[in-house]
This record gives structure tokens, C-alpha cells and sequence, in this order.
């Protein structure tokens, strides 16, 4: 059988893991800091690595910073293959996936969590990879509210292709699409971009909540914002 079906932790998470905790001197992995099991802890700062929502990570995040430096690792799939397996494990095809993940994706997430980017003992890299997903059949019983007929089983860390750090609101506004005018609206970031509405209504959100955008005077029936202009010189 195999290793497909029962693993417990993800196989993306374990590699990103080990990949931090080899660049640290002294780290301590799976370590208990202030009542939380910490990915990674080092001895000026401690690593969280998140694959999924940050919603689930909010309250650990924020007991955590008000004490310690802490890193936020969040890896975004900018190229992605799909392997199907059967029951029993066997690769039944692989192909790559249309789907290609933007750094501006990380709004999708830190919605949840929009005030931690300006904590001075907070930070996040944003790894842009090349992963494979596993996708094998579903158990049954298994009951779904969209019917399908796979579910993910794993994630798998074939590279990193680059990092985004960001440490401040304006390292956020590098994460807007390149050449977009100012003043600007979602309907903006939805045509530069061909990413969702409410992708681009929590990218504004977010960097409107970090102070690294104000509001403006509309432009027809659309809300323009600007950057604020002492985060706007502090990046250039």
C-alpha cells in the first residue's frame, strides 16, 4: 500500500520544514513555545509553515508575535502537475495543471490575519513552487457537498522557484500586478491580473487595514484607492 493513503502530516509541509530547520543554527523542530507546538524554533526567531487557511493559525500567530519573532512560510504553486493514483496507490496519470499561482494569492489568506503585517516582529516569505498533487478516489460513504470523484490526498514539493519576503505594508503593494495605474479599483486588479473579484476585494481590504493604501474619490461606481504616500517613499 502506499505511503499515498496513509500519510499524516503533508508531504509539503515536512519537506518546507526541513528545509528551514537545516538553515538554522541551533533549531528545535516541533518545539513547544508558550503553550504552541512551533514548526520551527531557532534562537532569534521561530518559523510557522502554512499550506492551508491562516484563519486556523490566527490566534497561534498572534500570541506568538507578542513575544517572539516569528516567520510565516506560505508556499503558492506557480506551477503545478496532477498525479491521479488508485486504492492501492498506483500512478494511474500525471499532467500539468492550467492553474498557475500568482504571489497575489497570498490575499486569499491573510485576510484572516491583515493587522500582523505591520508588527515589527512579524514577517512572511512567500515561496513560489512547483508542486505535485496527489489525487486519488474517494473512500466510500464519503459524502462531499460538490460531487466529485477524487479528493487531494498529498502535496509535494518538487521546487522552489523564488521568494517573496514580506515585512512591511509596503512589501504588500509589490505584490500588486506591475504597471497598475493610480489611483486604481478591484476592477483593476481583476483585468491585469484575470484573478477573481473577491480576490481583488481582499487584496484591498488587506493593504487598506495595513495603512499601505487609503481611499479615494470614486471613479464611477467603483471605490479608487492610492498608496499612502509615507509608505509609497519609504519603498522607493
Amino acid at each position: 500500500m502506499s505511503d499515498f493513503t496513509t500519510f499524516r502530516e503533508g508531504s509539503l509541509h515536512a519537506a518546507l520544514k526541513a528545509r528551514y530547520a537545516a538553515t538554522i543554527a541551533d533549531a528545535r523542530v516541533e518545539s513547544a513555545v508558550d503553550g504552541f507546538v512551533v514548526d520551527v524554533a531557532g534562537p532569534h526567531e521561530l518559523v510557522e509553515i502554512q499550506t492551508g487557511s491562516f484563519g486556523s493559525a490566527s490566534r497561534k500567530l498572534e500570541r506568538l508575535v507578542a513575544s517572539h519573532r516569528v516567520v510565516l512560510v506560505y508556499p503558492i504553486p506557480i506551477e503545478k502537475w496532477l498525479v491521479r493514483v488508485d486504492a492501492d496507490g498506483a500512478v494511474l496519470w500525471r499532467r500539468r495543471s492550467p492553474k498557475r499561482g500568482l504571489a497575489l494569492d497570498l490575499f486569499d489568506e491573510l485576510v484572516h490575519i491583515p493587522g500582523l503585517i505591520a508588527h515589527p516582529g512579524f514577517r512572511i516569505e512567500v515561496l513560489l513552487t512547483c508542486e505535485e498533487e496527489i489525487r486519488g478516489p474517494i473512500p466510500d460513504g464519503t459524502r462531499y457537498r460538490y460531487p466529485r470523484t477524487w479528493r487531494r490526498l498529498d502535496r509535494r514539493l518538487l521546487e522552489v522557484v523564488e521568494m517573496r519576503r514580506v515585512d512591511t505594508p509596503t512589501d504588500l503593494l509589490g505584490l500588486l500586478p506591475v504597471g497598475l495605474s493610480e489611483p486604481f479599483t478591484t476592477a483593476d486588479i481583476v483585468a491585469a491580473t484575470g484573478r477573481s473579484k473577491r480576490l481583488a476585494g481582499r487584496a484591498v481590504y488587506c493593504l487598506e487595514r495595513s495603512g499601505a493604501i487609503a481611499r479615494l474619490p470614486r471613479l464611477g461606481r467603483f471605490v479608487a484607492y492610492g498608496r499612502v504616500p509615507e509608505v509609497a517613499a519609504a519603498g522607493a
